[in-house]
């Protein structure tokens, strides 16, 4: 579904913003790591401090499974500016329950790789729409 530019784009992110609402449609969106594995993009729920065991984000998909993730660049030069917006529908997995797409997230941040993922809920983004605008070459 993306483009071969968009995903080269989308590759060299190191974090999106994964955009979220409630089943009353208030939104709510929060940076996040991602890896791209087998037609989905996966978000895991690591163990940096949270402010609580079930995360706005996770009640919100199980609320509303609508989500939309964003990547972008950012340059004072505006023609260097661009962005990837993804929509689609998010659920979420057991971290046990899904290997590839957790040795896929330990391959982009090695920092995961001390973090018990395993135990953890994962969130899977099926893409249903993809749309780029700008300079996608940055």
């Amino acid at each position: 579904m993306l483009s071969s530019e968009q995903a080269a784009f989308v590759e060299r992110r190191r974090v999106a913003h994964l955009a979220t609402a409630d089943a009353d449609g208030s939104p709510h969106v929060v940076p996040v790591c991602f890896a791209w594995h087998e037609g989905a993009f996966w978000i895991a729920i690591d163990e940096k401090p949270k402010r609580g065991p079930q995360l706005k984000r996770l009640r919100n998909i199980e609320e509303n499974e609508r989500v939309a993730l964003i990547f972008d660049h950012y340059a004072d030069d505006w023609s260097q500016l661009g962005w990837v917006l993804v929509r689609g529908r998010a659920r979420t997995v057991g971290g046990g329950d899904a290997p590839g797409a957790l040795a896929a997230l330990r391959s982009r941040y090695p920092q995961y790789e001390r973090m018990a993922l395993e135990t953890r809920p994962l969130i899977c983004v099926a893409p249903d729409s993809v749309r780029g605008w700008g300079d996608l070459s940055r």
